[in-house]
């Protein structure tokens, strides 16, 4: 909890920083901000959901996007060690909020028709329905949001489990080396070596999973305000 709230206060800190001074001609420092906004901003939502939905959801993605990369980058921080999303609780509530906003929406634009297109889509023979209806309620209302909370926990918990396996076998073997003079202890070069792939791994890895998650609550909004989804 301790980690969430300074990455909270770091996000806050971020943002007022790089809006308090904006500038017609912009500086270095207003430059390198917008570049790290505006990239989930044309990349994920835009382009996603056009210029108009865009700016309706906006708010809510870019919140999901930069709460989760700054979460996610906690757990390669040394002294920190483990990322605000390596728990439960954060991936469950953004895919919590996703999934309200994805219903919220398509009852929003289609009412009503939203869950019949959902359960019964168009063009299908009527006595495909009982084995396909069934599928479509588990895969659209089900599987959606426990996939969300899944596949960004999995993978922060597995990165976080790799870099402290490393830096402890590291430690390990440098104390047997150099209060032991073991030479089993050089192995701890092999393990420092791991550790910094890994770290770099683990690097592309916070940013891919905060784009995935936003990426994919943009596409399951555009999908409930279509007609047929």
């Amino acid at each position: 909890m301790a980690i969430r709230l300074l990455v909270l206060v770091a996000l806050v800190l971020f943002l007022w920083l790089g809006t308090r001074r904006l500038r017609l001609v912009p500086t270095r420092g207003q430059a390198l901000f917008e570049f790290i906004f505006n990239f989930p901003r044309k990349s994920i939502v835009i382009d996603t959901l056009g210029e108009k939905e865009g700016r309706r959801f906006m708010p809510i993605i870019l919140t999901i996007f930069f709460v989760t990369i700054g979460m996610n980058l906690t757990g390669i921080i040394p002294g920190l060690q483990i990322a605000g999303t390596s728990v439960i609780g954060i991936p469950l509530i953004e895919a919590a909020v996703a999934y309200v906003v994805f219903i919220y929406a398509g009852i929003k634009a289609n009412g009503g028709k939203f869950f019949s297109a959902a359960l019964f889509p168009p063009g299908v023979p009527w006595p495909l329905y009982i084995l396909l209806t069934p599928v479509e309620f588990v895969s659209t209302f089900i599987v959606r949001p426990i996939s969300l909370t899944l596949r960004l926990l999995m993978n922060l918990v597995a990165g976080h489990m790799l870099l402290a396996l490393c830096w402890a076998a590291t430690q390990f073997f440098l104390i047997t080396l150099l209060l032991n003079g073991n030479a089993l202890g050089l192995l701890g070069v092999g393990t420092f070596a791991f550790g910094v792939i890994f770290f770099g791994l683990e690097l592309f890895v916070a940013v891919l999973q905060a784009y995935v998650i936003a990426i994919l609550t943009a596409i399951y909004i555009q999908l409930a305000l279509v007609d047929e989804h």
